[in-house]
């Protein structure tokens, strides 16, 4: 018999935001894996601290370093497709040993996330399940305290690693934005929110959900964003009833 690859999502980052098929798949986990940084931790083992039994086997699956490799260049995902496909072997292994594995996936598996390349890889050897998540664009937009949209909105979720002219375009024609991967395209980001006249409405949360959460008017922001785990979001203010209090003034 082969055994079963489960993608659990983990969500923004709160412990208990984690589901309740997330949490039990957690806690029966005989071997878990997840990816991580050479050196640290891993952002996703971190969340289920105290939830993986006594016996578990875990398996980091290490990033390679490719900070300083251009995405353009063919090098960067040449590194990590051989990256991914040497994760899976080890996974197969496991799998076709009738072994179950559980793969901690942070935000939602199937949201700009590492499993979704598991996933393509496996999904014809293997039985797979994924299970969502509460994802971090959510997090984000709700520590704002507003709602990201009304009525008929549209709302855009643009990679700010795409080109400037189609960061201001996209921006230009929709109703509410979440803009990810910030990290080292923030300046980018920010010029196309200011061609595209959003930039004024525009909100930068860091670390939604999480201890250490910041939540501010990207006009009033002056420091240095966080590398990962940072989102903007611009509200819609599509169709909607009135308030009493609207009405009244």
């Amino acid at each position: 018999m082969t055994g079963v690859v489960y993608g659990v999502g983990l969500g923004p980052g709160d412990p208990e935001l984690i589901t309740l098929k997330a949490d039990r798949l957690i806690r029966e986990a005989g071997v878990v894996a997840y990816f991580r940084k050479k050196g640290r931790a891993g952002h996703a083992r971190t969340i289920v601290e105290g939830r993986l039994r006594p016996t578990v086997v875990e398996i980091a699956m290490e990033y390679p370093v490719t900070t300083e490799i251009p995405l353009s260049d063919p090098r960067y995902n040449a590194v990590l497709a051989d990256f991914y496909d040497r994760s899976c072997d080890a996974l197969r292994c496991l799998t076709d040993a009738g072994q179950d594995v559980v793969v901690l996936a942070e935000g939602d598996p199937f949201f700009y996330g590492s499993f979704m390349h598991i996933h393509s890889r496996m999904q014809h050897h293997c039985p797979i399940e994924v299970v969502p998540a509460v994802t971090g664009m959510s997090a984000a937009w709700t520590a704002t305290g507003h709602p990201i949209t009304w009525g008929d909105d549209v709302m855009t979720i643009l990679a700010g690693t795409l080109a400037e002219d189609k960061l201001a375009r996209h921006m230009t024609q929709a109703d509410a934005l979440v803009i990810m991967k910030i990290g080292r395209n923030f300046s980018k980001v920010v010029r196309a929110l200011q061609a595209s006249g959003r930039f004024n409405a525009a909100w930068l949360v860091e670390f939604a959900s999480q201890d250490g959460q910041k939540i501010c008017r990207l006009s009033d922001f002056d420091g240095k964003v966080t590398p990962y785990f940072s989102i903007i979001v611009v509200h819609g203010q599509g169709r909607r009833p009135e308030t009493k209090t609207e009405q009244s003034q």
